[in-house]
Order: C-alpha cells, then structure tokens, then sequence
C-alpha cells in the first residue's frame, strides 16, 4: 500500500507523470498569483520590465544592468512571474527572462479603460481651448479678483474679525 502512495518518494515533492520522483520543469496557471501593479510598485521591478521589453536576458545580465545583487535580482524575477509579467524559458544551465504579453496587454487595457475616456476628454479640451489672442492650444491663468475665498491673503491683513 505505501508503493501506492509515493513510496521512496521525499516528503512534499510532487510525482512526476508516471509517478516516480521527477523534476518538475514547469507549472501552468490560468491565473497569476500576484497583483501586477504591486509587483510594478517597486522601482528596481520596473527596471528589469523595461530592461526586457527588448528581448529576453538572464539574471546576470540584468544584475550587471543594475545597482542590486543577481539574488535580488532573482527574487525581484520571481514577484514578475508571480505577476504574470514575466516568464522563463530554460536553455540548458541559463534561464531567459522574458516579459509574458497577456500580462503586460492586460495592464495596458486596464490603464486604457481607466484613463481612456479620462485621456480623451483631456486631449479635446486641451485642443480646443483658445487664448485671449485666438491661437489654440495655450491657456491663459483666469483672473481671480473677487472669484475664489479660498485664494491666499496678503501678510499683515486680518480677516475682519475682533
């Protein structure tokens, strides 16, 4: 009966498709386990995304490329792919980093639904906005005599109070 179970087989390393004890080359999920936008919360994470939004690397190449150690590094990589905005691909002994599309593309859409209409409002106002002299594009300060209680008092003047 223990041959049924994993016998020989360390305590929590999973089985390999016939059973024996494999090494596990990847995982598949349909959903990443980390938030994107914390993982690009971090400045040396956004670094390594624009480092491989050329092409993929490895960890010491991006290590050489910043001012962190390649376990830094490391960690930093495994948050992304947490993410999903990252993945690897192993040539040999090397892994290659490389950004995954369907995360970036479903950061890119959540940004374009958020800000999109936000954008576009911005862009036809600013397009349209016209100056004391008829030429578009540039604004003009309004004038504030007498529009806004909220605007700073002159030093030395009181508010009228006793």
């Amino acid at each position: 009966m223990a041959a049924a179970h994993g016998e020989g087989r360390a305590r929590g390393s999973p089985p390999s498709r016939d059973g024996e004890v494999g090494r596990v080359t990847a995982v598949a999920t349909s959903t990443p386990a980390g938030d994107p936008f914390e993982a690009l919360s971090d400045p040396n994470r956004r670094a390594i995304v624009e480092l491989l939004s050329t092409e993929g690397k490895p960890v010491h190449e991006l290590a050489d490329a910043l001012p962190i150690s390649r376990p830094a590094v490391s960690r930093h990589l495994r948050l992304l792919k947490e993410a999903g905005l990252v993945n690897e691909e192993r040539l040999g002994t090397r892994r290659i980093y490389r950004l995954q599309d369907q995360g970036i593309e479903a950061v890119q859409a959540y940004l374009a639904s958020v800000w999109g209409d936000a954008v576009a409002r911005f862009r036809l106002t600013a397009e349209n906005i016209t100056t004391d002299h008829g030429s578009v594009g540039t604004v003009q300060p309004r004038s504030t005599v007498g529009t806004s209680p909220s605007r700073p008092r002159k030093a030395g003047k009181r508010s009228g109070r006793s």
